[in-house]
């Protein structure tokens, strides 16, 4: 593919991604008061049920990489735009916790095949070893998720109530999310194995033919698994955790509502320019 198509790539699956995270991820910091007070729920009912989304969408994450390694990320991301669209729209027909919880568990499989690890591997399906770059276009593009998510759901929240912002998100999921992810390009298709020899996968580079690489026996392994583990847990909890509270603690603390949605939506260009120095300073630097 040539570099033209493919900045069209990372420009439609961008735009589809800044949708999908502003109107999931970034939902409950706009939505979750006025959906409460609403439902006759505590405001923690609401965070609960967007946990539950977020555990379900972990499971689900190997089934989702397994279905676009064998179809393609097309398909399985047009598939997540029709899961988004019918979850928001499920939450905004919600009449108590039941119908909460099960439009926030859909919203689960929807973030489970449809974020970025989805993106991530449409794009190495197409591209494979030079689909580093397409991937931090979409990253700086998706980057401004809470910039747009966070103001646009104020925005409907104020005019059409907290169930008018969700059938509005669910309306761009169908309009405008759908179609550019039905536009990316067709993934080759997977050649049949032949014969059971042909199936017998490659053998495993030794650890000492890989550049960089050094020598770990298993204990030191499963050490530093474990601790990798916790530094992304701790690191996913607190930025969940102000993805998701942010704009109230600023409130919170005195703000307008304008003001805390003004000054959290910089998060948006603090994280593209972070991306920004990764790509530019720090992509040839070991992990």
């Amino acid at each position: 593919m040539n570099p033209p198509s493919q900045r069209w790539t990372v420009a439609r699956l961008g735009s589809a991604q800044t949708l999908a995270w502003a109107s999931s991820y970034y939902l409950p910091a706009m939505l979750a008061v006025p959906m409460a007070r609403d439902l006759g729920v505590a405001t923690s009912t609401v965070f609960a049920a967007f946990s539950a989304a977020l555990i379900v969408s972990a499971l689900l994450g190997p089934l989702a990489g397994h279905a676009i390694d064998r179809h393609g990320g097309r398909p399985v991301l047009v598939g997540t735009s029709l899961l988004f669209a019918a979850s928001l729209a499920g939450m905004g027909l919600a009449q108590g916790p039941i119908g909460l919880f099960a439009a926030w568990m859909l919203m689960g499989v929807a973030m489970g095949s449809g974020l970025y690890e989805a993106a991530f591997a449409t794009l190495v399906r197409l591209y494979g070893p030079g689909a580093r770059g397409a991937i931090t276009g979409v990253t700086l593009i998706a980057g401004f998720a809470s910039t747009v998510g966070w103001p646009l759901s104020a925005w409907m929240e104020a005019a059409w109530g907290w169930r008018g912002a969700c059938f509005g998100w669910a309306a761009l999921h169908l309009l405008v999310g759908a179609p550019f992810n039905a536009w990316l390009p067709r993934a080759a298709a997977v050649p049949k194995r032949m014969n059971a020899t042909a199936a017998e996968p490659a053998a495993a580079p030794a650890l000492q033919d890989i550049p960089g690489a050094e020598a770990t026996d298993p204990p030191h392994a499963l050490r530093a698994t474990l601790l990798l583990s916790f530094v992304f847990a701790v690191t996913w909890f607190t930025s969940t955790a102000m993805a998701v509270h942010l704009p109230r603690l600023l409130q919170a603390s005195g703000a307008s509502v304008q003001a805390a949605v003004a000054v959290a939506a910089l998060v948006g260009p603090a994280q593209v320019v972070a991306r920004l120095l990764e790509f530019g300073l720090l992509r040839r630097v070991h992990p």
